[in-house]
């Protein structure tokens, strides 16, 4: 760098402009290096204001004014070289004139980048929050079952992802869920809530039947509600549900008969529970073998209470919706749509002879057109001596004939189409124990029942099979 001194003398009189230029620090030469003639006041006022201004922007210097001063009518006073700042150093320039466009080109991007992530994040914190969004009420607080998160049962089941479906049922999709922390197995169900019954009503109803305690029941540890739907968890059944035992494609069986007769016991024995031995009765509405499952040493867990109802002791027992599954619905409760314990001991019968013989409710006969129920098939087999043809093949003749005859005969009179010739659950109870004989019956009865109120006319009066529900609409 090099510095220089400049001098500009003006003589008003002889309107003259003389510039002198001298090294820095130099004294000031007696010859000036520019003379010329000018009449400034063309070009300045009266009242005017001396000083210096310059700019750069963001480009780098390449002078700098270390000093002036300015005097009219004389000489302008001298400063002290020593009171002059220094030079600045050419690199500490660049460096400062590099930062500066660095600092112009990074802070818009950051600025920009800064304002995008905040709006993503407050996006995000908002979809979130609409994500695991739950529907509570104060009124839920009195319930006292456990309430689990939305958060917590999604992140459990890994986002209901498909993977992790055990099954579709008439109310929803039913989900396996794993709480890491605890090691925890749970079932997660999905329900739709779709009734005319509040959703105030339906949750106590489904968190009073959480309060069932019985080792033949599927155990409610909580629930969840979020928008239109109730999730309801459940312990886990690691052998999932009886009816894929019983029309599994094997010519083995994978229930031999022993396990066969204790889940039928161990049905009978939760279904007196809810009927009799609870603090309400409770009438479960849709027994069969897809809502009987099986844990860990295969004894049976009744399950699936999405169509139960809560009654007390003693007062009318009469639903208002059609509920249940086609085929396992007495012929009345088709017509007038009132349930009772007696209807459940209907589907319970059905229940039995589907076990036992290892068909399901209704088959095709040889003609593809023509069906045929169960019942029927097991009344046609009794009226003609042979009442042991209507076990299961897969068992192989393995089996205790007596135990065989009482659950056969046990399922046609609990699905007698007379409520009044059914048996309670007590009885039937009594029956599979020995604790009661049980009533004499012949084929010719139960065929003439059955030409009184056939149960085949009505199943084949229906148009398809399925599950009807008043708080879920066909399926």
């Amino acid at each position: 760098w090099r510095g220089d001194s400049n001098w500009i003398d003006y003589d008003a009189r002889a309107m003259r402009i003389d510039v002198a230029l001298a090294p820095f620090k130099m004294a000031k030469p007696t010859k000036p290096l520019l003379s010329m003639s000018y009449n400034l006041s063309t070009v300045l006022a009266d009242v005017a204001y001396v000083g210096l201004s310059a700019a750069t922007g963001p480009l780098e210097t390449s002078h700098y004014i270390l000093g002036w001063s300015f005097s009219m009518n004389g000489s302008a006073p001298s400063f002290l070289n020593a009171q002059l700042p220094d030079l600045p150093r050419r690199g500490t320039t660049q460096k400062v004139s590099r930062r500066s466009k660095v600092l112009l080109t990074i802070v818009p991007i950051a600025t920009a980048t800064s304002a995008v992530a905040v709006s993503l994040a407050i996006f995000l914190f908002v979809r979130r929050r609409f994500k695991y969004a739950e529907l509570r009420e104060d009124w839920e607080i009195d319930f006292g079952l456990h309430r689990f998160s939305f958060k917590d049962l999604y992140f459990t089941t890994k986002g209901f992802k498909n993977r992790h479906l055990l099954g579709t049922g008439g109310f929803g999709r039913v989900y396996k869920g794993l709480f890491s922390e605890s090691k925890l197995h749970i079932t997660v169900k999905r329900v739709s809530h779709e009734s005319r019954q509040g959703i105030r009503e339906f949750v106590a109803e489904i968190v009073s039947i959480g309060h069932l305690r019985h080792q033949n029941i599927a155990q409610l540890l909580g629930y969840c509600r979020r928008k239109g739907e109730l999730l309801l968890v459940y312990d886990y059944m690691p052998n999932g549900s009886l009816d894929k035992y019983l029309h599994c494609n094997s010519t083995r069986p994978s229930l031999d008969w022993n396990q066969r007769f204790q889940i039928i016991k161990g049905v009978a024995s939760g279904l007196w529970y809810l009927h009799g031995e609870w603090e309400q009765v409770v009438i479960h509405r849709d027994i069969k073998a897809s809502n009987v499952l099986l844990d860990e040493e295969m004894n049976a867990r009744l399950g699936d209470f999405g169509l139960a109802r809560l009654y007390d002791h003693d007062t009318d027992m009469q639903t208002t919706h059609l509920v249940g599954t086609i085929g396992y619905l007495t012929p009345k409760l088709a017509n007038t749509g009132k349930a009772s314990p007696a209807t459940d001991v209907f589907s319970f019968g059905i229940f039995v002879l589907e076990v036992t013989c290892g068909r399901r409710l209704i088959e095709h006969g040889m003609n593809s057109e023509y069906k045929f129920t169960l019942v029927d098939w097991v009344i046609d087999r009794w009226h003609e001596g042979s009442l042991l043809e209507a076990m299961d093949p897969k068992l192989q003749n393995n089996y205790d004939d007596d135990e065989a005859c009482l659950a056969l005969k046990l399922g046609l009179l609990c699905s007698h189409p007379s409520s009044i010739a059914r048996p309670t659950m007590w009885h039937v109870m009594q029956y599979l124990n020995h604790d009661l004989p049980f009533p004499e019956l012949m084929a010719t009865d139960m065929v003439r029942n059955r030409c009184v109120d056939s149960p085949i006319s009505y199943c084949q009066s229906v148009v398809s099979d399925g599950t009807m529900s008043g708080l879920s609409e066909v399926r």
